[in-house]
């Protein structure tokens, strides 16, 4: 019997997706191999292993700078901007893997047989390896040589006909169909050896999974709950139709990423994450991506992301509240140490206000046991002598080993020793008083000491520096943020002043240069607005500085500003330019005796970094201002200098070291010597 393809979606109950399924890894890879999000080409750098699980390769992308492709065995891989924070002290594998790997060139990156594996091919000093991902349960990476035999397993593991451990000539699981090249043939062959239904059969022999075997059901208008065995050649010509209509979008590479949302708890969430929109979550709402791997690293890597911070959130709160128990138990002691003095008063007050009555008690028991009679007897007499004498009323309760009888004054239990006189026992009570006051005073003594304790461990996150080292594309070359928030960028060498020219400079920006050689190409990133006289001027500073003016030693120059269209790379006939060199054309806007001049400072605020440039521009964006001039000593030995400023003024060498390192000041220095200008 067949059924509408509605009726599918409203007896699918979607579960939240765990992992990637066959024609995600394969979605994966075509993005990771082709277009805009392609990472061939890329160079390799460090290997991060946050987890057991987890591994994180930087990547240098030419023309994109750095990325992270996160790799989660068993689970997911993809490009990533959601990061677990890097152990202090690295594992072996990932050391492994920088041996062979680091610096190495990813040649292709593919999916193997429609399977949940991904492979990535590296070549680096014409040695190749592959790095084989394994997505399924319990999830795998292995690095293999060129004969495809183990380098090393991220995790040594031995399965019927399958060794994953060094040395080892990597053995692929068992194949399965694919789906996206199986024939009818191949799917009645299945059907009639299948002792599940419909769905269950799509779902494990074609490596689907269960929400695609879902789809490829609800697209045929087979019923999924049949047998397999006994569907018919209607049912199995339906079923590779569809099949070959869900797995079009990967076949034409036309992606259409997006997540899946529900309700949960009043919010949407979402729950699975496609390279391509199924029909059975036709009626749920939908977020799209410009990517998959955006897609992915939403789904899975922001999750993660949440999951960090809320450890790290519950690390904090568990500090913070080791005091906040401290405090309520110190509280209800106080309480209870209070409440209990006053009782013990109250008694020893209703012992002296029933003075005679407790004596004359007393007194009797006394000749009693002076006639001979057993505290048995006296038991019996008081209890029939209760209707007759009133005070037999008050003996609760006679303790012959202690010798001590309990009366009841009024409500108030109390423990009268019958050796000792009424005084001496109201002193019991008043002793007891004390020595429970004294601890209550103790007490509120600890409260003070937990609450200074707090407001300490308080002042002491409120106070720890944070670092913030996000970085930025002009931090590698020579760069300043002008007074008026214009950013000014030049080169370092050869290379990237060609790469600025080429790559960063903007019609509508302003170049300067120095009348001497040996100057950076200088750019303002104008952005399209006008740029005010204190930029133009502290720009003609900075390129003056930083040129071969300061490195003389000299103590003034002269420079210019041109357009963008005046800068060429074409030189006169005849002549030659060599790499870093251009040809100005036109008219130049000069800037003459300008004086050198230069500033280190630390940015504190958003950014935590060391800044450099013209002492007005440094000034008005950084804290513990260093002016510099030309001098006698050498760039690292000034930064070691200014270094040593910092860590003492801030008390906090780690900090410093983070963001203001001597390499780091080294590179904010204009070339050749200079030394502190007088502090």
């Amino acid at each position: 019997m067949r059924h509408k393809p509605y009726s599918y979606h409203l007896h699918y109950s979607p579960r939240m997706k765990k992992e990637m399924t066959s024609a995600d890894v394969a979605a994966l890879a075509l993005e990771l191999s082709s277009g805009e999000t392609s990472i061939i080409d890329a160079k390799i750098a460090k290997i991060y292993q946050p987890t057991d699980d987890e591994i994180r390769i930087n990547l240098y992308i030419f023309n994109k700078g750095r990325d992270n492709l996160v790799i989660e065995a068993g689970k997911r891989a993809h490009m990533s901007q959601h990061l677990r924070p890097s152990p202090k002290i690295p594992q072996s594998f990932p050391m492994m893997l920088r041996k062979h790997i680091m610096g190495g060139r990813i040649t292709f990156v593919k999916q193997y047989d429609f399977d949940r594996i991904l492979e990535i091919g590296v070549v680096r000093g014409g040695v190749e390896t592959l790095l084989v991902i394994e997505l399924f349960s319990p999830g795998n990476i292995v690095l293999l040589d060129s004969e495809r035999r183990i380098i090393l397993p991220m995790k040594p593991v031995t399965f019927k006909g399958r060794r994953i451990r060094s040395g080892e000539v990597y053995q692929y699981p068992d194949a399965q169909i694919s789906p996206v090249e199986a024939n009818a043939e191949d799917l009645k062959k299945i059907f009639s050896g299948s002792d599940a239904d419909v769905v269950r059969t799509i779902a494990t022999r074609f490596n689907l999974g269960g929400v695609l075997a879902e789809e490829v059901c609800a697209r045929s208008r087979v019923n999924k709950t049949q047998a397999a065995k006994d569907a018919g050649s209607e049912d199995i010509d339906a079923i590779i139709a569809a099949l070959k209509a869900l797995f079009s979008p990967l076949l034409k590479c036309n992606l259409d990423p997006c997540l899946i949302k529900k309700e949960v708890k009043g919010e949407m969430q979402a729950f699975d994450v496609l390279p391509f929109e199924l029909y059975i979550y036709k009626d749920y709402e939908k977020t799209s991506f410009s990517s998959f791997n955006a897609a992915l690293d939403e789904f899975f890597g922001k999750a993660v992301a949440e999951s960090v911070q809320q450890q790290v959130t519950s690390v904090k709160k568990e500090k913070v509240d080791v005091f906040e128990r401290r405090l309520q138990k110190q509280k209800a002691a106080i309480q209870k140490f209070g409440k209990d003095a006053d009782k013990q008063t109250r008694i020893a007050e209703k012992i002296y206000a029933n003075y005679v009555e407790i004596e004359e008690i007393i007194g009797v028991l006394k000749q009693a046991r002076a006639d001979g009679y057993s505290w048995d007897e006296i038991r019996s007499i008081i209890k029939k002598a209760k209707d007759k004498v009133p005070a037999a009323k008050w003996i609760e309760n006679i303790d012959p080993s202690a010798g001590k009888v309990v009366l009841d004054l009024d409500g108030t239990k109390a423990s009268i020793d019958v050796r000792l006189t009424i005084p001496q026992n109201a002193k019991v009570y008043y002793e007891k008083a004390k020595k429970l006051t004294r601890k209550k005073e103790g007490a509120l003594k600890a409260i003070e000491d937990t609450r200074i304790a707090m407001k300490k461990k308080e002042k002491k996150v409120s106070n720890k520096r944070r670092v913030n080292r996000k970085r930025y594309w002009y931090e590698r070359f020579r760069w300043f943020i002008s007074s008026d928030g214009f950013l000014v960028v030049a080169g370092r060498d050869a290379d990237s002043n060609e790469e600025i020219v080429k790559k960063y400079m903007e019609k509508r920006d302003i170049v300067f240069h120095t009348q001497n050689p040996g100057a950076p190409i200088t750019v303002i990133r104008t952005e399209g607005k006008d740029i005010p006289e204190t930029t133009l001027q502290e720009t003609a500073q900075f390129v003056v500085s930083y040129s071969s003016v300061w490195k003389s030693g000299q103590f003034s120059g002269d420079c210019y500003w041109v357009k963008p269209e005046q800068v060429s790379k074409t030189p006169e006939s005849g002549e030659f330019l060599k790499k870093g060199s251009f040809v100005i054309r036109g008219e130049r806007n000069y800037f003459r005796d300008v004086q050198v001049g230069a500033a280190i400072a630390l940015e504190l605020d958003e950014k935590t970094r060391v800044i450099g440039g013209p002492l007005s521009a440094v000034s008005k964006h950084g804290k513990y201002v260093i002016e510099v001039i030309p001098g006698k000593f050498n760039q690292n030995d000034l930064a070691k200098k200014i270094y040593k400023i910092y860590v003492d003024r801030l008390k906090d060498p780690n900090f410093v070291k983070q963001i203001a390192s001597p390499d780091r000041i080294a590179k904010m220095l204009p070339p050749g010597e200079s030394e502190i200008k007088s502090l």
